[in-house]
């Protein structure tokens, strides 16, 4: 009896070594540092706010799957626990546990399973859920404990301004930038090391810069979205300093402060939903970067990387359309 040795399947036919599984626990690990050194600064607080974000996240992503879309459920490939983290990192660290579950449950029910989960979501679902608790809870959400290390009781702490709105209102009542410098609690190292307030993961300059040559590293991302935007946000803020540097803030104050590292890094590098291409990843960059620094200098919040990584999300597939990737075996054009 002839045996048929032919196998007949769909390309691709070569098989890389790297899984969803592993890029997400490899993400997870990455963010260890930055984890570390929030709960130096605020304790048992940041345990408890990524403890509750990563169960909610799974929970949600679990109950969904199960009992809504009635499919194969996921919560193992460790998309839901980077969502949590994500989520978490950008969040202070006395906010209470419900407001985190309902940003949990936005993330993953209304930005990740709302399209069909991982792969299908335009928009990056700790983002949006935390910029849903921005708009529906200002005050919980910018409300930023001070830094206090090695406090491990978790009480209400007295809260203190980030540098970013220390400069931001300071600049609007008509100082000078230097003066505020002059009398801001906080030196350059202290932001680059984390010695300051803000939401968990983005204190720290030092652990999300390694963090993000761990995943250059393993491949998980690649260099061109956070250095355009780096790159643009220094370019465009250097511009801005060189015209008046009394009236706007120098390029190291924009990359140590704020979200700009963790975004930069972390959030934007999302492979879902960022751009195919490296010149569309160079495009894409450049965007967050320009939006990020129009909304800092002249917009209502201190802060804009949130808002100008889910704008430019929106953007993605008019970037892939216009800087396509090249087939297999296409004749490069000289």
């Amino acid at each position: 009896m002839a045996i048929n040795r032919l196998t007949v399947s769909m390309s691709p036919h070569d098989h890389g070594k790297d899984s969803v599984k592993k890029i997400m626990f490899g993400v997870v690990l990455a963010m260890i540092p930055a984890l570390l050194v929030s709960v130096y600064y605020f304790g048992l607080d940041a345990i408890r706010v990524n403890l509750i974000a990563i169960a909610s996240c799974i929970f949600f992503e679990w109950l969904i799957q199960k009992f809504l879309l009635k499919g194969k459920t996921t919560i193992v490939d460790g998309s839901a626990i980077v969502t949590g983290m994500l989520l978490a990192f950008n969040v202070p660290s006395n906010l209470p546990w419900w407001i985190i579950v309902i940003g949990s449950l936005v993330a993953i029910g209304i930005a990740k399973m709302t399209f069909g989960g991982l792969g299908n979501n335009p928009f990056n679902p700790a983002l949006v859920g935390r910029v849903f608790l921005l708009i529906s809870f200002p005050v919980q959400m910018t409300s930023w404990p001070k830094v206090s290390v090695l406090n491990f009781a978790m009480t209400d702490a007295t809260t203190g301004a980030t540098p970013l709105a220390i400069v931001k209102e300071g600049l609007k009542n008509g100082e000078t930038f230097s003066s505020i410098m002059n009398n801001m609690p906080h030196s350059y190292t202290d932001m680059f090391i984390g010695q300051m307030g803000g939401s968990l993961g983005e204190i720290s300059a030092a652990a999300l810069i390694l963090g993000g040559l761990f995943m250059l590293f393993r491949k998980i991302i690649s260099w061109h979205i956070p250095v355009s935007i780096i790159g643009t946000v220094a370019i465009f803020t250097g511009i801005l300093y060189g015209i008046d540097p009394d009236k706007f803030a120098n390029p190291l104050f924009h990359i140590l402060t704020g979200g700009m590292l963790l975004g930069a890094i972390f959030m934007a590098t999302d492979m879902v939903t960022s751009p195919m291409t490296h010149k569309g990843m160079l495009v894409f960059g450049v965007g967050i970067g320009v939006i990020t620094v129009l909304i800092r200098v002249w917009g209502a919040y201190p802060e804009g990387m949130s808002f100008a990584i889910l704008i430019m999300n929106a953007f993605v597939p008019l970037i892939n359309k216009g800087f396509k990737p090249e087939r297999f075996g296409e004749k490069i054009k000289k």
